[in-house]
């Protein structure tokens, strides 16, 4: 299945040169703003009006650096309040250095710690209602006045909803940082699981025959030393074949772009064969209609037939076990059934059967596990073939 990338945010699409585009238009319309609110009625564009146009240009270049160093830029904007308030302007001819200043607020909580927005907040809070409540009392207005204290609350609501803003913004990113973090650790626990898995199923049932093979060698070495030999043969192959899954195994690690070669339920008569070397005699059944199946279902399928009749080897002390695997329209249905002890060390102490039952459940299957009332244990399994699946 195809998997496309996530489309980066808007910004990060746009053009080369549209975000200095866009930044050279913020602080022309700021200029312009600011030069409408600081020319009086009475005055016109010669002279008193193109040095107050100088001013606000003044007043609006140090925007243009405003999206790299956003703290820097704040402070150059309240030093212009406190100038021009020093100089005699009204709050109301600098109300647009009181937006730009909120504005900024908002992008140094996006880019920068929770400390650094609180500051930014607080501080410019404090330098416009300082001016603010200023400009009243030259006036000889009450700040305590219905209307002016509105006007106050409302001033103080700017710059705390654009701090709360940027907060926001700067919280959700981290949030999905995080959560990427979490889904790639998830992701390379799930891996190490799955190759702990892998590397318990293939060398479990191999060091298993080999010892039982290398105990029955060893009590007829003496007596019957062509059958002494026979063993040691089987131990030799078994051994070998390990060996090179291993191989293949760590192969596959070292080349992080190989495909993955997997075993399946074709490799089940390999299986039977070496089972039984081991002295376990295994009746394989095969019902239903043999097909193709996916990898992931192929793959688990082999290696739950592969624990469970190591298992039998190892704990059921039975010379024969019935395996059966059974194609069904929607799933694949895996039983191992022996009439040994009926108990296995592997569900309480080992992996096996955990083992086992994490495969089905990856596959959103069903696993059943443990003695038989008749005696012996039994495995089923039973995994679903996705539709449209070959």
């Amino acid at each position: 299945m195809h998997h496309e990338p996530p489309r980066p945010p808007l910004l990060q699409r746009l053009p080369p040169g549209t975000s200095a585009l866009l930044t050279g238009c913020a602080v022309v319309i700021f200029a312009v703003t600011q030069y409408v609110m600081l020319l009086n009625e009475d005055e016109d564009v010669h002279p008193e009006g193109m040095a107050l146009a100088g001013v606000a240009v003044a007043m609006a270049l140090p925007l243009g650096w405003a999206r790299r160093r956003p703290a820097p830029v704040l402070v150059v904007m309240l030093g212009e309040v406190a100038a021009a308030m020093a100089a005699g302007a009204s709050a109301e001819q600098i109300w647009p250095v009181f937006l730009a200043a909120d504005i900024l607020v908002g992008l140094i909580a996006v880019t920068r710690t929770h400390r650094a927005g609180v500051t930014a907040a607080g501080v410019t809070l404090a330098v416009q209602e300082a001016a603010w409540h200023l400009d009243l009392w030259r006036n000889g207005y009450r700040a305590l006045a219905p209307g002016f204290l509105a006007l106050t609350i409302l001033l103080a609501a700017f710059v705390v909803l654009a701090w709360l803003a940027g907060a926001a913004i700067r919280q959700r990113r981290e949030y999905g940082e995080a959560l990427r973090a979490h889904a790639a650790a998830q992701a390379v626990t799930a891996e190490r699981l799955r190759i702990a898995r892998e590397l318990h199923d293939m060398v479990a049932h191999s060091i298993g025959v080999i010892a039982i093979q290398a105990g029955a060698g060893r009590r007829v070495i003496d007596a019957h030393p062509a059958q002494a030999r026979d063993v040691l043969d089987a131990i030799e192959t078994t051994s070998r074949e390990t060996l090179k899954g291993l191989r293949s195994m760590v192969g596959v690690l070292r080349r992080s772009e190989a495909p993955d070669p997997r075993v399946g339920l074709a490799s089940l008569d390999r299986l039977m064969a070496t089972t039984t070397a081991a002295g376990v005699h295994v009746d394989l059944r095969w019902q239903g209609e043999r097909r193709p199946l996916p990898a992931p279902v192929d793959q688990s399928a082999f290696r739950i037939v592969q624990e469970a009749v190591t298992n039998v080897v190892r704990h059921a002390d039975t010379p024969h076990c019935h395996v059966s695997i059974d194609y069904g329209g929607e799933e694949l249905r895996i039983e191992v059934v022996d009439d040994g002890r009926g108990t296995t060390t592997a569900e309480g102490n080992g992996f096996g059967i955990p083992g086992m039952r994490e495969r089905v459940a990856l596959l959103n299957g069903h696993f059943m596990a443990g003695p038989r009332p008749e005696g012996g244990f039994r495995v089923a399994a039973r995994l679903p073939i996705p539709a449209g699946a070959p």
